[in-house]
């Protein structure tokens, strides 16, 4: 298929790095433009009609929605990232929603107010990573052997913990050996190491100091 493809990204959104490793894995040339969401330019807003970010534009024409634009690539562009099977497709794509699910309790654990909410959100998040250790295999990624598109999600989670960290011990992967692992290997991937810029640690530890949380 030859298409022109730009995505419209933002340096910190973990939605944006599910399309960009997407593309990687799948070897897609594309174009990425960074856009500041705190002044969102009118050219983004006639594209974006949630005004969020990830949007690719696919020969002018934009699809929106970083769910959609992972599906989207998947039936257009190969190797398939999805499996072949409908029943393991429609759990796998469960657990893309678990993982949009922890992506929200981080937002309230960088945004808790006081330690007593940050300590419930940490185990919140912890809780999480106990039902992902029950049903993960001997790995290395979601699905074994293979990477798939539960990893794309989900490497962009793991990769807020690496800042956080820095910061303290939260406890969030305490007794998780199947989890740690998986995130190791994530973290290792090169479409993974690719979907953000060098100085992303830095931008993000910007961001959580802003919030005065």
């Amino acid at each position: 298929m030859n298409e022109n493809l730009t995505l419209i990204s933002h340096q910190l959104c973990p939605y944006v790095q599910r399309a960009a490793i997407v593309m990687h894995e799948k070897g897609i040339p594309f174009r990425r433009i960074d856009i500041d969401l705190a002044q969102k330019p009118d050219w983004f807003l006639r594209i974006s009609p949630l005004g969020k970010t990830p949007v690719l534009l696919a020969n002018e024409q934009s699809v929106f929605e970083s769910a959609v634009i992972c599906e989207y690539l998947d039936e257009t562009r190969l190797p398939r990232m999805h499996p072949q099977d409908a029943l393991l497709r429609a759990q796998h794509r469960a657990w893309m929603e678990f993982g949009s699910a922890i992506l929200n309790l981080i937002g309230q654990f960088y945004s808790a107010r006081d330690a007593t909410a940050l300590a419930e959100r940490a185990s919140d998040i912890h809780q999480k990573f106990e039902q992902l250790e029950v049903i993960l295999g001997d790995g290395p990624y979601f699905e074994a052997e293979k990477f798939s598109m539960v990893d794309a999600v989900f490497a962009p989670v793991f990769r807020y913990f690496d800042v956080f960290e820095r910061i303290g011990d939260f406890g969030f992967f305490e007794g998780l050996p199947k989890v740690l692992a998986w995130r190791s290997a994530l973290s290792t991937r090169g479409s993974v190491k690719r979907a953000v810029s060098e100085d992303y640690p830095d931008l993000l530890m910007g961001f959580l100091r802003q919030r005065k949380s």
